[in-house]
C-alpha cells in the first residue's frame, strides 16, 4: 500500500532479498503480546503467509526468519498492531491485513528507470483514447508507478499536486484497458454531516457537488458520452462514504478523495471493502482536515 506524499521528494528503499535475517521482538505487556500473536498465534499465521517469513512466538517474544525485505516488513506490522491495542484498539484479521499492506508500501521500491532521452528522464504516464498524461515531477512518476503496481495506494498533498486527477485518471485508464469492471468514486460529505438522507434529490444529485472535482477528471480523460452512458449503467459508480458499509468492491477502481475528513471508524471501515482484483486509490492532504474539534482523522492514523 504504497504511501505518496506528492509535495516532497519520495526515495526508493532496497534489500538484498537473498539475505536471510532474524529479528527478535519481545513485548513488554504480556496479555497485549497475546491478543498480538491471536489465539492459536493466528495472528502470527496470516503474517507469515502473506509475507513469506516464519514467525516464532515464545512467550511475549516472537523471533522473525526470512529475507531482509519482508522480516523488516514483518516488523512494522507488529509493531503497528502492537501499537494499536495499546490504544485500546482491538486487532482482527482485517486489521493485520490492512497493517500488512502498510508495511509494504513502506518497502515499495520507487526507483526512477535509469534510461534516459535526450537526457531526461522517461516518466511515466497514463494514457486513455483521449488523452495521455505525463508525469511532471519525480513524485508524479512515483505516484503513478505505485498506482499501476499496488492494489492500494495513498496519495498525500496539498491541492494542485495532482493527487486526485492522476487517481481518477488511472481508474479511467484500468476501466478502459479491462482491468476493472467498474469504477466506484467516494468522498466524504463533511459539509452535510454525511446525513445525506435529510437532503433533497436521489442519491446522484444529493452527492453530486461533493464529488464534482472526481466528475471533472473523469471527463477530461473520457468522452463525455461514454461516461455519462457508464454512469448510467452504473459502472461508474457514485457512492457517498456513509453507504459504504457491508459492500465488497472487487473488480473495480475504488477512489476514495478528501480522505482527511473521514474519522478513524470511516477509515477503517473502508479499508475493509477492498475485494477480489479491486485497486484502491486513497487521496487526501492532512493540513485541510475539516473535522469537528477533537476527531481524529482516519488518513493521519493510517498513514
Amino acid at each position: 500500500m504504497p504511501a505518496h506524499n506528492l509535495s516532497t521528494p519520495t526515495q526508493g528503499i532496497s534489500a538484498g532479498a537473498s539475505d536471510t535475517t532474524h529479528i527478535a521482538l519481545t513485548f513488554e505487556n504480556n496479555r497485549l503480546a497475546s491478543e498480538l500473536f491471536g489465539q492459536f498465534d493466528q495472528n502470527l499465521a496470516l503474517i507469515e503467509q502473506k509475507l513469506r517469513v516464519d514467525a516464532r512466538a515464545r512467550g511475549n517474544t516472537v523471533t522473525l526468519t526470512g529475507d531482509a525485505v519482508a522480516t523488516n516488513q514483518a516488523r512494522r506490522t507488529l509493531d503497528y498492531l502492537y501499537d494499536r491495542l495499546l490504544k485500546g484498539s482491538a486487532v482482527e484479521a482485517s486489521d493485520v491485513e490492512g497493517a500488512i499492506r502498510m508495511a509494504l508500501a513502506a518497502d515499495d521500491q520507487l526507483v526512477l528507470p535509469t534510461m534516459e532521452r535526450k537526457g531526461k528522464l522517461a516518466m511515466a504516464q497514463i494514457s486513455t483514447r483521449k488523452k495521455t498524461v505525463i508525469a511532471r515531477t519525480p513524485t508524479q512518476d512515483a505516484y503513478i508507478r505505485a498506482m499501476d503496481r499496488a492494489e492500494l495506494v495513498f496519495g498525500v498533498g496539498p491541492a494542485g499536486t495532482g493527487k486526485t486527477f492522476l487517481a481518477v485518471a488511472h481508474a479511467a485508464q484500468l476501466l478502459e484497458r479491462g482491468s476493472v469492471e467498474r469504477i466506484v468514486l467516494t468522498r466524504p460529505a463533511v459539509e452535510a454531516g454525511e446525513r445525506l438522507g435529510f437532503l433533497p434529490g436521489d442519491m446522484k444529485e444529493k452527492v453530486d457537488p461533493y464529488l464534482r472535482p472526481l466528475y471533472d477528471a473523469l471527463y477530461e480523460m473520457m468522452p463525455s458520452d461514454r461516461v455519462e452512458r457508464a454512469l448510467a449503467a452504473g459502472v461508474i459508480e457514485i457512492a457517498p462514504l456513509a453507504f459504504m458499509r457491508g459492500r465488497t468492491l472487487s473488480n473495480a477502481a475504488i477512489i476514495l478523495d478528501e480522505a482527511q475528513n473521514t474519522t478513524q471508524m470511516q477509515m477503517k471501515m473502508f479499508l475493509t471493502r477492498l475485494g477480489e482484483n479491486g485497486r484502491m486509490i486513497i487521496t487526501g492532504d492532512p493540513s485541510q482536515i475539516d473535522l469537528p474539534r477533537g476527531v481524529k482523522s482516519g488518513l493521519v492514523e493510517a498513514l
